[in-house]
């Protein structure tokens, strides 16, 4: 037989592009439309509706960057379509080749009833299937005008990023609205065509099954009649019908469909713009699960529903309904999809529990899945979380987007590390948008890495971001792939009957222990640099506002839990976690708007904390220590004078101004305690720091070292740091002045200022206290620098085979070699409050109050001793899509810990994060809860959520070692249950004797305590 492969697909391409899909919509009328532009911000549908509305025509520009104008649209169906389909078909304008991102609307009707959405891939709105004839329509569109960000292909900077800079010149040109019949038949081959044209491309040349679709095609072709396209359809479809009836081979690979639509809770659009996204998005789906009732739609983000609940009543009403029909599957069960590495550990949990309980309270759903397609990695912390929720499986998709290494699993069980493993699934279609292309579905074989074992995948489908999620378009696809020669065979279900399939049949699916380290979007670890600082701090003060609330409902008359403000404001901190937020790879609206809101976050806890205290009552001064470790430590008094005290743990003590063992002493630019000796120079670093306890020096080169690296990634640039920023830096050498500014027996504190790049400036304060071996550094920055990076190194003279970073509930340890590409990979890791590196019998640390990024590296000095570098990433300045990312002034502290154990990098790491609160009050007589065991550490403190009374501790072991104590109370006990995160009890606690609660716990393992309290008490 002659090749004609080439003549047959090109035919077939032609008639399909430029025949038939014109031929859809086999006849339209045009609306009268008016439009009204509403200034500034979006208004209520009410406001729009009472507007003075004027002629609009097509081909007529429209819509500022991020403005909103109403088209009021109307219309009479004709009279001889009665009995045909007719829909209502919009073109905005709508540019590039992505769904999301750009022109998007909402169509109402007079009434204000939200009916459907229409978006790039998904224009028609449905108005009668079928038509009487003579119909009146009138819509009332809103049309958001967002500004395609990634026009540039993130090439370059552009001001459209925030509303203050992005001008008011139109983005749009109205292309189209009309009144249409929809041909069936038409519309029906149409796809029939795109499914057997993208098989038949993606089978190999080989395969019979490729010629025998391209001939079917070819004869097919022949079927139709170019001048009547509608009228030979049927015929046409008939002669490619037993070429879609070959049913898919027995082994065929099966993939789990599930309608999805990825909205980012903001990213490149702030989250005002959000809250429409979803209305418009989840008004498609509801509208598309009436058209098929075998669709089935995937939806997380607790946070979105109640955006819906609260502004788009009829479409929550519409969600409610489509959940009792099982078409809609709340899944993920956190607030929203937050960042896998940034969060705190009781961050995460709280994530988990305030998502699980909205699922539960408002539709009677318990989630079983944490569902987290697409975020920048993913913490060891998460399978014993999850499953301490009561979640059994776990999706992602974004480790396919490594840059080095391939991940080597699909379907596997996920360890964390305290042991704990979860059921986890990466879809090898390597999208969470797909449309069950041809292409989709050859890649998802060829990619499926469990080949043998399991013989299933998951695709979620649709389009996200504000591309209208899924369309009929492809529930239409997968119909046709449901049992189909070639293919994959395609099934449309409930992501649980996915993965209780896969788990069954692959119980001993392989093991992947630690984390799941993305090989890209490392510097989402330090840009936006303000937000990560402000989510850090949240979490603290969320901490310290819970301890004293909860000491003052205990032991002070009259007071009352704030239980309201404190969920409020905790669903505030978990918002800006998501996973375009927290990582700083937004645009500049929505990071100027996360800095406001932490700001307000910041004032209202400090009220509720300051309230809590005062509660107590006021008989002297005391000091506050949130920490769950005794301290000993320097803090300022009222009058500014420092003063040396010792309090116990979550607990408090009189301002009494104890004695430490040894004062500080200042020689020039020498600091000394009798615990370490630090020396600095006058370029600025530290020339030398000995531990006086050990006797040795720590030090192998110049510490604190400030480089300035140029930061050019290849793309994405507020999220990648790529390794080539390494090989040009310059070293900060030049000191403006390096001067002593406090000389006092409770401490030390050299001052060093620095002028340097584009007119950046920093002062650093260099301070050792009595009593303490840790030295901090106090900085502020004012930062004007553009595509550099600033690390922070301290040389260590340890030779440490690995580094431990402090994650969620525990610590992570890492290789400082790099034997390995996947360990070559990790040349910039994210950790929380602290760094730890030792070799047998010395460690040392480093601490910080607001940095994530850091990079640890090893070398062999001459001398044969090896010296491993731990470098803090302090600041960036991306361009890309903020082009002020990071610009401006910075304030935060880190810290050099010479002579540390794991034990005391845990306790430094929370207690410059909570610093001692010094305030006129009487204190507790005791601690709420406190702990004798080394190792059981503390993380919240807390009145249980429903309001009954109790007492809820959440605690973990925190060395990486089993560890044992007892908790006491510091009021009367009356029983003591074992909890889930969402304080469900699972089993009764060890009581002791004389009431205490006996903990034992495995390394890093978390518990959740409910304790009651005794009548009266």
């Amino acid at each position: 037989m002659h090749d004609e492969r080439r003549r047959i697909e090109e035919r077939v391409e032609r008639v399909h592009n430029q025949r038939i899909k014109p031929a859809i919509y086999s006849a339209t009328v045009p609306f009268e439309v008016e439009a009204w532009h509403a200034p500034g911000e979006p208004v209520s549908f009410e406001e729009a509706a009472a507007a003075r509305y004027t002629p609009f025509a097509m081909d007529t520009q429209w819509g500022p960057p991020w403005g909103t104008t109403w088209f009021r649209m109307r219309g009479r169906v004709p009279a001889e379509w009665a009995g045909r389909r007719v829909e209502a078909v919009i073109d905005l304008g709508f540019v590039g080749d992505w769904p999301g991102n750009q022109a998007e609307a909402l169509v109402h009707l007079p009434d204000g009833r939200p009916l459907k959405a229409v978006n790039p891939l998904n224009q028609y709105v449905p108005i009668g299937n079928p038509v009487s004839g003579g119909e009146e329509i009138d819509y009332l569109v809103e049309a958001a005008s967002n500004p395609d960000i990634l026009a540039n292909d993130f090439a370059a900077p552009t001001p459209l990023g925030d509303v203050l800079t992005a001008g008011d010149k139109p983005l749009y040109t109205f292309q189209r609205a009309d009144i249409a019949v929809l041909d069936e038949e038409v519309w029906h081959l149409d796809l029939d065509l795109q499914v057997l044209r993208e098989l038949m491309v993606h089978l190999g040349e080989h395969e019979p099954r490729r010629h025998e679709i391209m001939h079917a095609l070819d004869r097919a072709m022949d079927v139709l009649d170019l001048d009547d396209i509608s009228g030979s359809a049927t015929a046409v479809r008939e002669a490619l019908a037993p070429v879609l009836a070959r049913p898919a081979h027995a082994s065929a690979h099966t993939i789990s469909g599930v309608g999805h639509a990825h909205i980012d809770s903001a990213w490149l659009w702030p989250i005002r713009e959000t809250k429409r996204k979803t209305s418009r998005t989840f008004s498609n789906v509801t509208s598309l699960a009436d058209e098929y009732d075998d669709f089935i739609f995937a939806c997380s983000q607790a946070q979105q529903y109640e955006w819906v609940r609260d502004n788009y009543p009829h479409v929550w009403a519409r969600i409610q309904e489509s959940v009792k029909k099982g078409q809609w599957a709340p899944v993920g069960g956190m607030w929203v999809e937050a960042d896998g590495n940034l969060p705190g550990g009781e961050a995460i949990a709280r994530q988990l529990i305030h998502g699980k309980r909205f699922f539960i309270e408002h539709f009677g759903v318990e989630t079983k899945g944490v569902w987290l397609p697409d975020s920048f990695g993913y913490t060891a912390a998460y399978p014993q979380l999850a499953k301490l929720a009561g979640n059994d499986w776990f999706l992602t998709q974004k480790i396919s987007w490594n840059q080095t290494n391939k991940f080597p699993h699909h379907t596997f069980w996920w360890e964390g590390i305290d042991g704990t493993r979860i059921f986890t699934h990466f879809p090898p279609v390597d999208t969470y948008n797909a449309r069950f292309s041809g292409e989709e579905m050859d890649r998802a074989v060829r990619n499926y890495s469990e080949k043998g074992g399991g013989s299933r995948s998951l695709a979620p489908f649709g389009w996200g971001d504000g591309g209208g999620g899924p369309t009929r378009e492809i529930m239409e696809r997968a119909r046709r792939l449901a049992d189909l020669e070639g293919s994959p065979k395609v099934v449309v279900e409930h992501p649980d009957d996915f993965f209780a399939k896969a788990r069954e049949e692959y119980p001993d699916a392989p093991v992947w222990v630690g984390e799941l380290y993305l090989e890209l979007h490392r510097a989402t670890y330090t840009s936006q640099a303000r937000t990560k600082q402000g989510n850090r701090r949240s979490e603290h003060r969320l901490r310290e506002a819970e301890l004293w609330a909860t000491t003052a409902a205990l032991h002070a008359p009259g007071y009352s839990y704030p239980y309201e403000k404190l969920d409020r404001l905790w669903k505030t901190v978990l918002l800006h976690q998501f996973h375009d937020i927290l990582p700083g790879s937004s645009i500049a609206w929505v990071h100027r708007e996360a800095e406001t809101e932490y700001a307000r976050v910041a004032e209202e806890l400090e009220a509720l904390t300051a309230e809590a205290v005062a509660a107590l009552g006021a008989d002297g001064t005391r000091v506050f220590n949130t920490s769950p470790f005794d301290r000993a430590e320097v803090v300022r008094t009222p009058q500014g004078a420092p003063a040396y005290v010792d309090v116990p743990a979550s607990g408090s003590a009189p301002l009494t101004g104890a004695e430490p063992a040894q004062p500080v002493q200042v020689e020039g630019l020498v600091l000394d305690n009798g615990l370490v000796r630090v020396e600095v120079a006058q370029d600025g670093t530290l020339a030398s720091v000995r531990d006086l306890r050990a006797g040795r020096e720590v030090l192998a080169d110049k510490g604190n070292l400030l480089r300035l690296h140029t930061d050019l990634p290849n793309y994405w640039d507020a999220w990648d740091i790529d390794k080539h920023y390494r090989n040009r830096y310059t070293d900060l050498l030049d000191a403006d002045a390096v001067t002593v500014v406090e000389e006092d027996a409770l401490l030390g504190a050299i001052r060093v200022t620095r002028s340097f790049g584009k007119g950046s400036k920093l002062t650093q304060t260099i301070t050792l206290r009595a009593g303490s071996p840790r030295i901090d550094f106090e900085t502020e920055i004012d930062w004007h620098e553009a595509e550099k990076i600033l690390k922070a190194g301290f040389p260590v003279d340890i030779r440490a085979p690995h580094s431990s970073a402090e994650i969620q509930f525990g610590h992570i340890q890492r290789p400082t070699h790099t034997n390995t590409s996947w360990e070559a990979a990790r040349f910039e890791v994210s950790g929380h409050r602290w760094v730890h590196i030792a070799e047998p019998g010395y460690g040392v640390a480093v601490i910080n109050d607001s940095t994530y990024g850091h990079d640890v590296s090893r070398t062999v000095r001459e001398d044969g001793g090896t010296t491993t570098r731990v470098s803090l990433s302090l600041v960036r300045a991306p361009r890309v899509p903020d082009p002020e990312a990071d610009q401006g002034k910075h304030r935060f502290t880190y810290s050099l810990l010479p002579g540390a154990t794991i034990e005391d990098a845990v306790a430094e790491g929370y207690a410059l994060n909570l610093p001692l609160r010094v305030a006129d009050a009487a204190g507790a007589p005791e601690p709420v809860v406190s702990v004798a065991g080394d190792g059981v550490t503390v993380e919240a403190v807390k009145l249980a959520d429903d309001q009954s009374g109790d007492v809820v501790v959440r605690l973990y072991e925190s060395r990486g070692g089993r560890a044992s104590g007892v908790l006491r109370t510091g009021f009367p006990l009356a029983g003591a249950r074992v909890t889930d995160l969402l304080e469900r009890p699972l089993e009764d606690a060890d009581v002791t004797g004389d009431g205490g609660v006996a903990v034992a716990l495995r390394p890093f393992q978390v518990l959740t305590l409910r304790l009651q309290r005794a009548e009266g008490s």
